[in-house]
């Protein structure tokens, strides 16, 4: 299994058996989603999150709670907030739990607030977690650790943070880095599971995005 950066909060997961998973989809530099893309799932309807206008028709698109199933991938959209107030200022958000060839992935999409001992027998045993550390519209860096330490993920990637071509009010991914252990840098915006993963827990970083972030 590949997994890719695309930067911002959107990722592509390639499985062994040629599907392909896109998650929180911007508007991209490139053609990535001219190629078959299986399933995307979109945790909220802001647009750098949510752009479907690419793909195919039958890319299946999964902006829902519940739990879902398309050929050999279970999809889960768990109930959740995009900050600390029940939605009350920025709405709700959906965690998406992806389950494909015995791996468990999950994605927080835009979080905002803690997680309490129900999303954790929801959630389960993961190998890969997707957290947002920017702050601002998300967790930031020192809640974001906390929740990843709370969900310990074999392994965790940080997304939603400032990059040189983003403008958005959010901050780097240092705060986060900082209060973790076991950070390993990829200098790639890829990498394979099998490689990477083991029994211990640790923090990817991938060291760029593959695309830049293009604004509508």
């Amino acid at each position: 299994m590949e997994i890719s950066w695309l930067g911002h909060s959107c990722f592509l997961i390639k499985t062994s058996l040629g599907k392909k998973i896109i998650t929180d989809p911007y508007l991209l530099k490139g053609d990535v989603f001219e190629s078959q893309i299986s399933v995307v799932t979109i945790s909220h309807n802001h647009f750098d999150h949510n752009y479907t206008d690419a793909f195919k028709e039958d890319t299946k698109i999964f902006n829902d709670y519940g739990t879902f199933s398309y050929e050999d991938i279970i999809i889960t959209g768990i109930p959740s907030y995009h900050d600390n107030v029940n939605g009350n200022k920025r709405g709700k958000n959906i965690i998406y739990l992806i389950e494909v060839e015995g791996i468990r992935i999950c994605h927080l999409g835009d979080l905002g607030h803690f997680l309490t001992q129900d999303y954790l027998g929801r959630i389960g045993l993961l190998d890969v977690l997707f957290i947002p550390v920017g702050g601002n519209y998300t967790l930031n860096g020192k809640e974001a650790s906390k929740v990843s330490k709370f969900l310990n993920s074999k392994i965790t990637i940080p997304m939603h943070y400032k990059t040189p071509d983003i403008n958005f009010n959010i901050k780097g991914v240092e705060e986060f880095l900082i209060h973790m252990d076991n950070v390993k840098e990829i200098k790639s915006s890829s990498f394979l599971l099998q490689d990477v993963i083991s029994n211990e827990s640790k923090v990817l970083l991938l060291t760029h995005p593959y695309f830049e972030f293009r604004h509508p």
